[in-house]
């Protein structure tokens, strides 16, 4: 019995790491041939000398890499004098090494089909190491498991990060613009990227846009959980300008997936959910009403996330097979604060929240998605004014939230402060663009239906919502624009 256990594990210690030694060869070859093409090719492909399994070619690939750095010619004559200078040409097997492998590479036509299979082959290499070390680490250390995953994810993910592609050429960067404008005109539709469903907000924002940040923060009780989902609803439903829906993404820290679908299933059916709870809500209507929203809202494609206590790295790794196996094209977070980097922690709050804020900006681009981030308000705004009129100074916990952020949105309802001059308008929110990398900022003002947590477009003579800083005209955006 024991030789028989021992026998698959010798088969698997025999095995020889992927490699594919041609294509190896045929990537030297290649550069040796035609360097001033290729060798920025190897370089786009994030080739480096690590790639090659072959010693003497990881050499020979070292040393092209060190003549493109000092700005030198690139051919067998100069690689076979820069290894001979520096004692390697011997320990390759002398100039003959490089003359085989010129012979073997006939044309250079098929370089980018031989980068490819080494860039895979070093990529397999890279996943084998690092479930080696998963493995190891699983056995020998006395870390608690939770630590172990999130460390093996971040592991995982530094390969995947690696994996950056080619830089887009300029005029196709210019071509995609030109047709983005072109359908701009055919549509008369200025909103670029995903609308929220409220026309006000989108007005000034102009959709939330792929690989953008958006901070809605207020302090607590002012309904930001309840925008946020508003928005993810909407986007999720279809009921936006663009009238299509869009599978959404949500990480719930705060409330588990059953009190946020209750909030969610009252919203939807304009149903009072603490009378609900309470057993007041009996009537057949209403009843009615509740069915209907959930026929409503198993049709969306909203994928909830409610495990408390994330660190942010597993929140990455999440919301990237989110990403992969659902397709999501918006990403909420509830909240920054309850968020977790277990690197950074002793460190301070402060530099945690940095953190933490720096990932998720770095997520938003690397999923090429508008991440929506709800953060708290210190008690700033109450202290220093008794209209609660919060600044940006006032994000808790790190400045780096404000520095991150593409978008940052205060919201507050003046009902809660006495002595603010629209405190008797109970339904008024007030959402300040306080900043907004790619356009103006201002106020937009919604109507927020407490009993239902819903908020809605709001319509004032001559402005429709909007304050001052944008203005009903057109050559007043202009201006705040400049």
């Amino acid at each position: 019995m024991a030789q028989e256990k021992a026998a698959p594990d010798s088969a698997r210690a025999a095995r020889l790491p992927p490699y594919s030694e041609e294509a190896e060869r045929g990537v030297l070859g290649c550069v040796l041939l035609d360097a001033d093409r290729l060798i920025d090719l190897c370089i786009e492909a994030q080739l480096s000398a690590d790639s090659f399994y072959v010693p003497a070619h990881r050499i020979v690939f070292e040393t092209i890499l060190d003549l493109h750095g000092r700005a030198g010619a690139i051919d067998i004559l100069t690689v076979s004098e820069r290894l001979k200078s520096i004692g390697q040409l011997e320990k390759i097997g002398g100039a003959v090494f490089l003359d085989r492998i010129v012979d073997a590479t006939p044309t250079s036509a098929h370089a980018e089909y031989y980068i490819d299979i080494v860039r895979q082959k070093s990529l397999l290499r890279s996943i084998i190491a690092g479930a080696r070390t998963a493995e190891m680490r699983c056995y020998d250390s006395d870390q608690p498991a939770d630590e172990i995953l999130s460390d093996i994810e971040q592991s995982f993910l530094d390969i995947t990060e690696n994996q950056h592609g080619s830089m887009k050429p300029w005029p196709d960067a210019v071509k995609e613009t030109v047709e983005h404008i072109e359908q701009i005109f055919k549509t008369q539709r200025g909103v670029t990227g995903l609308p929220t469903g409220f026309q006000n907000l989108d007005r000034v924002l102009l959709g939330l846009r792929p690989s953008e940040m958006v901070v809605i923060a207020a302090r607590p009780s002012m309904g930001k959980t309840s925008l946020a989902m508003n928005i993810a609803e909407n986007i999720a439903i279809g009921l936006g300008s663009d009238r299509t829906p869009h599978p959404v993404g949500v990480f719930s820290l705060e409330m588990s997936a059953d009190a946020l679908v209750f909030r969610m299933l009252c919203c939807r059916a304009e149903v009072n959910s603490f009378q609900l709870s309470s057993g007041y809500v009996t009537t057949a209507a209403a009843h009615n009403r509740l069915i209907s929203a959930a026929s409503e809202l198993q049709k969306a494609r909203i994928y909830l996330d409610d495990t408390g206590g994330l660190d942010i790295m597993e929140v990455r790794a999440r919301a990237r097979r989110m990403r992969k196996k659902h397709g999501i094209e918006l990403l909420v977070v509830d909240y920054l604060q309850l968020l977790q980097s277990r690197e950074y922690a002793r460190q301070g709050r402060q530099v945690e929240t940095a953190n933490i804020s720096n990932n998720l900006k770095a997520m938003a681009k690397e999923l090429r998605i508008p991440v929506v981030v709800l953060s708290q308000l210190s008690r700033a705004p109450d202290q220093r004014e008794k209209t609660g009129k919060p600044k940006l100074s006032d994000l808790r916990d790190s400045g780096a939230i404000e520095q991150d952020a593409d978008v940052v949105c205060l919201l507050r309802r003046p009902c809660k402060y006495p002595e603010d001059e629209h405190s008797s308008d109970k339904m008024l929110a007030i959402v300040d663009v306080a900043k907004q990398r790619n356009g103006p900022t201002g106020e937009v003002k919604l109507n927020f239906e407490e009993e239902f947590t819903r908020f809605r477009d709001r319509t004032e003579k001559g402005v429709d919502g909007i304050g001052p800083s944008f203005g009903a005209e057109e050559d007043v955006v202009e201006e705040d624009m400049q």
